[in-house]
């Protein structure tokens, strides 16, 4: 596989995980995060292997962890010299938040905007540009393979102008395997909307088409997306497209305690 982006450590991560992609698909409480490692389940996948990922690539990624569990893994993670970074977690179920989606891909795309399609060359120029776009937002892409669906269920959605520069992007993916409870839920992110177009309205439409991709081509029950407590913008673009703020649980990436944030 190719198309790694970012750091040198980045790299590795994202080089790290689709290794791993049988483990992941084969563990009890483990699941697919791209950029780290990852957990759906901490009871299940245990304390003991959550400390071999942490000493190993100095950082995990945690999906819906039960709110009410949230001060025992700070302690936990606290130990061993973690601290954990959180976001709210927002969800809609298919009929919801195809409704509110299709409502804003009705209005279209302004003059001079069209839908691009998904890349599928994991080292081509149209994925390159697409992580710059990411990583000059904030965001730390994923690597070609995952954005071209080399990886598994896969989409990436962009809107460009006439002569083909990408001006907002977004990609969904099925993260969970089939031990966890959360097998048919999609994760929606990484979108990214280029400086000169932001608040236009771009990142609520190639939001919605991102959505409507997850639920007719990858078969998604549910569709859930990640966002800080302080990204105003961001929790309003989500709940423009029907989904939710999931107040019983939260998602999280374990970094050094006196590291950075891994991600916006």
């Amino acid at each position: 596989m190719a198309g790694y982006f970012g750091t040198e450590k980045q790299q590795s991560l994202q080089a790290r995980v689709e290794a791993s992609r049988d483990f992941i698909s084969a563990t009890p409480g483990a699941c697919h995060a791209v950029r780290l490692m990852g957990c759906d389940d901490v009871d299940r996948l245990g304390w003991e292997r959550i400390g071999e990922f942490l000493e190993r690539d100095g950082v995990c990624g945690f999906r819906f962890v039960p709110v009410n569990r949230l001060e025992e893994m700070t302690v936990r993670l606290g130990a061993l010299g973690y601290r954990l970074d959180t976001w709210d977690i927002f969800v809609a179920e298919r009929a919801t938040a195809m409704a509110a989606s299709e409502a804003i891909l009705a209005s279209g795309l302004r003059e001079g905007l069209m839908d691009l399609d998904m890349p599928t060359d994991p080292e081509g120029d149209d994925t390159t540009e697409l992580q710059s776009l990411m990583s000059a937002a904030g965001v730390v892409p994923f690597s070609g393979s995952m954005l071209a669906g080399r990886l598994g269920p896969a989409t990436t959605v962009a809107v460009g102008t006439e002569d083909g520069t990408v001006v907002a992007a977004a990609h969904g993916y099925l993260p969970h395997n089939a031990f966890s409870r959360f097998q048919g839920y999609a994760w929606g992110g990484l979108v990214a909307v280029a400086e000169t177009q932001r608040g236009k309205g771009l990142g609520n439409y190639v939001n919605a088409r991102m959505i409507e991709e997850v639920f007719r081509t990858l078969g998604a029950t549910h569709v859930y997306e990640l966002v800080s407590a302080t990204n105003t913008p961001s929790r309003r673009m989500v709940e423009s497209c029907g989904l939710r703020h999931e107040a019983a649980f939260t998602a999280g990436i374990a970094v050094p305690a006196e590291g950075a944030r891994f991600t916006r």
